[in-house]
Order: structure tokens, then C-alpha cells, then sequence
């Protein structure tokens, strides 16, 4: 059996929204947890494993959806499935999930502010989760 640990959390259904801007050349994405279409509409699959927000924030009833939003499409980066200038469109999916989700607008911005600057390395293919193998 092969696994990826570091999640904390799992979607139980599938999850659809649109982010700020489809993929550069509007090509469709498809994985085999996600698609995100021409038309900028992501959809995750039932199963999709995420760690929620990082750093000092703390997951919050208006931070989850914003959290699974961003890192799936850090995970298309990282993946590199999204040319790394997308890493730009993804923060500001993040930030417009954040107000979507009814976070407070200060929040929204701090939060938007805190991953424009220091969640760089998170896209980062260096940064892919590691694939385990136990005995079955």
C-alpha cells in the first residue's frame, strides 16, 4: 500500500466553486482528485486530503474552504500542472474564498498578505509530499 501523510483533514463530498481566473492558455486540468477547467472552475474530488491554513492562523468555520481552495491549487503547482506565475491567481483565489466564506475583511487581507509573502515555498515542486509504501 502507498500512502501521502501530512493531512489533516479529508473532503466527505465533492466540492465545486470558480477562482479568480482559469489556468494560463485556458487548457482543463484534470488529476484524479481535481479538474480545474478553461473557464476557471474547480472541482475536488470526494476523498481530496488537505492540512488546512498554516503557519500562525488557526482553522476557523470561514478559513476551510478558503484552506482546501488554496491548497489544491498550491498542490497543482507543486505538481506542476500550473506554471509557477500562477502561484499569483491562487492567493488571490484564496483571498476572494476568504470573503466568500464571510471572514472579516481585515482578516481577509492579513491572510492574503501573510501568503503572498512567506507561502512561496509551499508551491514549490522541492516541496511535494512524500509517497510511503508499507507491506500489504
Amino acid at each position: 500500500m502507498k500512502f501521502r501523510g501530512g493531512y489533516k483533514y479529508q473532503t466527505a463530498e465533492r466540492f465545486e466553486t470558480y477562482v479568480t481566473s482559469a489556468p494560463p492558455g485556458g487548457e482543463t486540468i484534470v488529476t484524479s482528485y481535481l479538474t480545474l477547467t478553461g473557464h476557471a472552475k474547480l472541482t475536488i474530488f470526494e476523498g481530496y486530503a488537505w492540512d488546512g491554513v498554516s503557519g500562525p492562523a488557526m482553522d476557523t468555520d470561514d478559513s476551510m474552504v478558503p484552506g482546501l481552495v488554496h491548497d489544491a491549487l498550491y498542490q497543482l503547482l507543486r505538481e506542476g500542472h500550473l506554471d509557477p506565475s500562477y502561484r499569483a491567481e491562487a492567493d488571490r483565489a484564496f483571498y476572494e474564498q476568504c470573503l466568500r466564506a464571510g471572514m472579516n475583511g481585515m482578516r481577509a487581507k492579513y491572510m492574503y498578505w501573510a501568503v503572498d509573502k512567506f507561502a512561496a515555498f509551499a508551491a514549490s515542486p522541492e516541496n511535494r509530499k512524500e509517497v510511503r509504501e508499507v507491506p500489504d
